[in-house]
């Protein structure tokens, strides 16, 4: 599931989970969360302005979503695909999901915990580290899709 094609499939579909949340007015990050064999099992799209929960990020719930479908709370074996570098508490939810990859498509300097500003999802003292997929690993096209839908997103926001 690691080659890079598949990498790129599963980042476009986060990018259209992703879409969906700007019917809603929330920044449109998008998740998907794979299986072992590459099927999805989860999805997720930021909810925090369309259910007023400060949780209701993308990649938690995709992983909700994923663990509901498995019946266990443990993802292992499975990737985690997301349009923008997850946050401390994302990072946190995936490690302790026991998600074996992480793939993003847009780097967070002010809050990314997978590399950028924090390293949370490599952090020796943990139990579990995940393989990391930086935007630079997947392909050019996905990648400034990821990053042009947030760019689009908050100058639309600042022209208001």
């Amino acid at each position: 599931m690691a080659d890079r094609e598949a990498l790129d499939a599963a980042l476009r579909l986060a990018v259209d989970e992703g879409v969906l949340a700007l019917e809603t007015g929330d920044v449109p990050v998008g998740a998907v969360v794979l299986d072992p064999a590459g099927a999805v099992i989860g999805r997720g799209r930021n909810e925090r302005e369309a259910t007023g929960d400060p949780t209701a990020h993308a990649e938690v719930l995709a992983l909700r979503a994923a663990a509901r479908e498995r019946g266990e709370w443990r993802l292992s074996g499975c990737t985690l695909a997301v349009t923008l570098e997850p946050c401390t508490m994302c990072a946190g939810a995936l490690v302790l999901a026991r998600v074996d990859r992480v793939v993003y498509g847009a780097r967070d300097p002010k809050a990314g915990a997978a590399g950028s500003l924090w390293d949370a999802v490599r952090d020796p003292r943990l139990n579990h580290r995940p393989e990391v997929v930086p935007p630079d690993l997947v392909g050019a096209e996905v990648a400034e899709r990821c990053a042009g839908l947030l760019k689009e997103f908050f100058a639309h926001r600042r022209i208001r």
